[in-house]
């Protein structure tokens, strides 16, 4: 079939086959179909949509562009774990850790900070010498010495995505379920991992705003990693507020390390670790339920397995390993600012989303491509959605680079956080898990 007659059948609301899916992406791959053809073919499915099937194959279409990783040869199960961004989320790097340390084995391509998301290879980045480019060769090694890598999509993994990822920027068709489902999964499917769970946030920190959202998104990448025959399943997750204490690429960093060390332990960043963790375990075969599984990641905490897997990991790519017992070797900015309650009251509201492009500002992400990262520069927010508060309490730090940023910033934070003079009930962080065609498969936050 011609690729104008593909277009058109997208066009008119026509199912495409496989075949056609796959010969229209390789074509484009290889240069034959033109972008005004491609850019067509998005706005058809940006209107019409797709079905799981048609889903499914454009997926496999972005996988077979380039290299698959397979990983089967190491002998452990494997499991990975994708977020959709959010603002203070340092997941991963608490989470492979505790979950390898659980004989489960880890392997994340991840990926820079997008607009008001921060990057988990950003964070890493501010450890001394760390090497965040591997090759396929090293994340065998350090998948079977350590039991986790995380490192950057290298440039053969899913070119197809990367080509027309770019176009679909510049021609307004970002926001359609199954061109996002194909660039999701398709990177994470190409991995080779033997599960995988996902972290649906939503609420105006995330790119999906609302829980019905979240849900459309999460059943589309469910159902597509499953048919794709990799276990699959989606926890749908609250980011109408910061996660943790701080946000910024070494003050993330540190708060980890004190995670896993045991000094501070954040209820929001421990619940949903626990939570994300105990799936991975239960797809895996490692744990029978939640619950055990759970169980298996709080031990792995506490008796130090998981903090001396975070330090071999370290070693293993080449950064500095001390930074676990001397955070001090972590960039620090030069100058913090506190903000402080204007009233007595109770913490009722976030700008998540401002406070993201806040950080953007003041260097801990990028506008462009190329802009440099601080990796010293943030905040830390010492209270939560219905947390108390008296006037003249600090509520808020900024870490900055000058003092006109900590001034400028501050005036802006402070505007971030509203205070009601009435009580405010406490955000649910943890929502529906999401498990093709597994009834049972449900999850409660009280069983955590």
């Amino acid at each position: 079939m011609l690729p104008y007659e593909i277009i058109r059948n997208k066009r008119d609301g026509n199912t495409l086959s496989e075949k056609d899916i796959r010969e229209f992406i390789e074509g484009y791959v290889a240069g034959e179909i033109p972008d005004y053809q491609m850019s067509a073919f998005l706005m058809a499915v940006y209107f019409r949509g797709m079905d799981e099937r048609e889903t499914l194959a454009l997926t496999k279409s972005y996988i077979e562009s380039g290299e698959q990783f397979n990983f089967r040869e190491i002998g452990i199960p494997t499991s990975d774990k994708h977020s959709t961004g959010g603002v203070g989320d340092k997941v991963s790097l608490v989470l492979a850790p505790m979950v390898a340390a659980c004989g489960v084995a880890v392997p994340m391509i991840s990926g820079r900070g997008l607009g008001h998301t921060g990057g988990t290879l950003d964070k890493l980045e501010s450890i001394p010498n760390f090497n965040i480019n591997l090759s396929t060769e090293d994340c065998i090694r350090n998948l079977k010495k350590v039991g986790f890598f995380i490192a950057a999509q290298t440039k053969n993994l899913v070119p197809a995505d990367k080509k027309i990822y770019a176009l679909r920027d510049v021609t307004a068709t970002v926001e359609s379920i199954p061109l996002i489902v194909a660039s999701i999964m398709s990177k994470k499917l190409a991995e080779g991992s033997g599960s995988l769970v996902l972290d649906v946030k939503f609420g105006n920190g995330a790119f999906m705003k609302d829980l019905r959202s979240a849900k459309v998104l999460a059943r589309a990448m469910v159902d597509v990693g499953n048919l794709f025959g990799v276990p699959t399943a989606a926890l749908l997750t609250d980011m109408n507020q910061p996660l943790g204490q701080y946000v910024g690429n070494a003050l993330e960093v540190r708060e980890s390390i004190l995670y896993l060390r045991g000094d501070v332990v954040p209820d929001d960043l421990h619940k949903i670790t626990l939570a994300l963790g105990s799936i991975m375990l239960v797809l895996s075969k490692a744990a029978k339920n939640l619950k055990e599984g759970a169980k298996m990641l709080d031990e792995a905490l506490k008796n130090g397995a998981a903090l001396k897997k975070f330090e071999e990991f370290i070693a293993a790519q080449g950064g500095n390993p001390d930074v676990v017992e001397n955070l001090d070797l972590l960039p620090t900015a030069p100058v913090k600012a506190e903000i402080c309650a204007d009233k007595n009251g109770w913490v009722e509201k976030f700008n998540t989303f401002g406070i993201g492009m806040l950080g953007v500002e003041i260097g801990a992400g990028r506008s462009k491509v190329d802009d440099k990262i601080d990796h010293s520069v943030g905040f830390r927010f010492l209270k939560k959605r219905g947390d108390k508060v008296h006037k003249g309490e600090v509520i808020a730090e900024i870490f900055a680079k000058n003092e006109d940023d900590a001034e400028l910033s501050s005036a802006k934070l402070k505007e971030m956080i509203k205070i009601s003079e009435k009580p405010v009930r406490r955000s649910k962080l943890l929502h529906k898990v999401i498990f093709r065609d597994v009834r049972d498969f449900s999850f409660d936050s009280e069983t955590l």
